[in-house]
């Protein structure tokens, strides 16, 4: 059989276990890998390479790094090699028309969600703070609209109790990355009956953005949970906690739900070697692990013993 013709495209670190699946496929010629420019970072606002081209480097590719995908001189570039089909996963940018035409099969996107449901830019993080049970990723033969296109693989995962977005996301990565190496040959071969999403059970997952992360007392104990849960490690969730005249921003890590009396929200309930426990607006926070400006992230225990952190105090 002939080899499957493919291009990749792909940004985030997500995406590189799919790009190795892809490389070890014998039935895929492989050689044009796409990903975003490399952009400064750190203090010194150093280049740092995507991880993708830092993936596609150690695989001996070569990688395109267009400003923009749709310029037209990229779109040329891409006619000319001709692919069989696309396969994008965290790419980070809207493709045109223009180029979801180029393939011969089309283009094939790995989304992070059970679609329709979490269309969007962080379809992992709001599964995690809606407080969903199951998660999963979803092929889709890419439309021009954003993540509505007809499905052609699903596969479902548990939410555990202990996961947050990092580890879901890795999970993620790899079960999409094993999913489209099952499913690519089959599609290209015309074996796969493509399955139109339910626009009516769409719902749309937004960026993250750090003011997310503030923690909202008032709330209930299992929400503060969740929302703890899904923005760790990024951008992490924090409240304020005053000390005198000073106001200290405490950046909460791990915490967990437990009963607790219906009294004002934020007081810091018990602060000794079995427990830190904060009151909501329904049960209470038992943080586990936190960390306060300019310090470490300290085991709860270890950061009562070196902190004025006591019952009564207050936090906001």
């Amino acid at each position: 059989m002939p080899l499957i013709q493919t291009v990749f495209m792909g940004t985030a670190d997500i995406a590189v276990p799919l790009l190795r699946e892809l490389s070890a496929d014998a039935g895929i010629d492989l050689a044009f890998v796409v990903s975003q420019p490399d952009r400064p970072k750190g203090r010194k606002l150093k280049l740092q390479p995507t991880p993708i081209k830092s993936a596609a480097a150690e695989l001996g590719m070569q990688v395109h790094q267009p400003e923009k995908c749709r310029s037209p001189e990229f779109l040329e570039q891409l006619r000319g090699w001709a692919p069989d089909v696309i396969v994008v996963m965290a790419y980070g940018q809207i493709l045109p028309q223009a180029l979801l035409d180029i393939p011969v099969h089309g283009c094939l996107n790995v989304h992070t969600s059970i679609l329709p449901k979490y269309r969007g830019a962080a379809p992992i993080q709001w599964a995690i703070w809606n407080g969903d049970s199951k998660t999963g990723v979803s092929i889709m033969k890419m439309d021009a609209g954003m993540d509505t296109g007809d499905i052609v693989a699903v596969e479902r995962i548990p939410i555990g109790r202990e996961d947050n977005a990092q580890s879901v996301y890795e999970r993620l990565g790899q079960l999409g990355a094993r999913l489209m190496r099952r499913t690519l040959s089959k599609f290209v071969d015309g074996n796969i009956e493509l399955q139109p999403q339910d626009h009516s059970h769409a719902t749309h997952a937004r960026k993250i953005t750090k003011e997310d992360g503030r923690l909202d007392w008032s709330r209930p104990a299992t929400d503060l949970w969740n929302q703890i849960r899904a923005l760790t490690p990024w951008p992490g969730t924090y409240c304020q906690w005053t000390v005198g005249e000073r106001a200290m921003r405490l950046k909460i890590w791990r915490a967990e739900a437990v009963a607790g009396p219906a009294v004002a929200p934020g007081q810091v309930m018990k602060a000794d070697r079995e427990g830190l426990i904060v009151t909501c607006g329904a049960g209470c926070l038992r943080i586990l692990e936190l960390q306060k400006e300019g310090g470490k992230r300290l085991p709860f225990r270890e950061f009562i013993a070196g902190n004025r952190l006591r019952p009564g105090s207050q936090l906001s």
